[in-house]
């Protein structure tokens, strides 16, 4: 008889709020640049005063719910816009809770096509745009970066040591757009078809929630990009993708 999974019983999906780096990349977008102008690195890119008030919101949303779905613990990435999303939105909600940082669970890195917009990558780098037109979302890795199956990879190991530990506890996770597109991936066990189909639908909003329950041995989707809580306390709702396939 095979033994069930330790794992915890319900996983909200977080992505931060509005960043810095998001701003500066749509105004780059739109200018038609090259490069984004952002002078910190990924990780130390900080929030901006409206994702800082999305964080705020993130809080009262969690001060609301119903004791049975207040999460017990925070699994956090480690860059600079994520950890202030989950210290906001914890201190706005009056919850002291473990936060666990884990650096398996930042955003995706981009290696030599970090902050070029699409323009950039196609004027600077043109061989890795074909090889992104050839191999796909999924399996395209630019040197000294990484494909989205590369942060799956690192996004399993983080949840065999994690989950474990939190067995039976209601987990918030703090994280980026791609991540959360992976996270679902990996714990709804979608194919690599079926999780293009839902990027192509749409990114993940800042300060969203989505969220997975653990029933009948396998995880089902409650919840995905919501921000019922954003429009209920007139906080902006913002939908930035990001430079290349980084999300944010």
């Amino acid at each position: 008889m095979t033994t069930p999974a330790a794992t915890p019983t319900s996983l909200v999906l977080v992505r931060h709020g509005e960043s810095v780096g998001n701003l500066a990349a749509t105004r780059a977008d739109r200018a038609g640049a090259l490069v984004v102008d952002v002078e910190t690195r990924d990780a130390d890119t900080p929030l901006s005063d409206r994702g800082r008030a999305q964080a705020r919101a993130l809080g009262v949303r969690l001060a609301a719910l119903p004791p049975d779905e207040q999460p017990d613990v925070v699994w956090c990435s480690p860059y600079l816009r994520t950890l202030e999303t989950a210290r906001i939105a914890l201190e706005t909600a009056g919850l002291d809770l473990p936060v666990r940082i884990d650096e398996r669970l930042r955003d995706r890195e981009l290696g030599i096509l970090d902050r070029l917009t699409w323009r950039g990558v196609q004027d600077r780098h043109p061989e890795e745009a074909e090889r992104r037109r050839h191999l796909g979302k999924m399996y395209h890795r630019p040197p000294g970066g990484e494909s989205w199956a590369d942060v799956a990879l690192r996004l399993r190991a983080a949840l065999g040591d994690l989950a474990p530990r939190d067995e039976g506890r209601r987990v918030l996770v703090v994280v980026h757009d791609a991540v959360v597109m992976l996270l679902r991936y990996a714990l709804e066990e979608l194919t690599e078809d079926q999780l293009m189909t839902v990027v192509r639908e749409r990114s993940v909003r800042n300060a969203s929630f989505t969220r997975v329950d653990r029933a009948a041995d396998a995880w089902r989707l409650v919840l995905f990009d919501d921000v019922e809580h954003l429009a209920a306390l007139d906080a902006p709702v913002t939908e930035h993708e990001g430079t290349g396939d980084t999300g944010g």
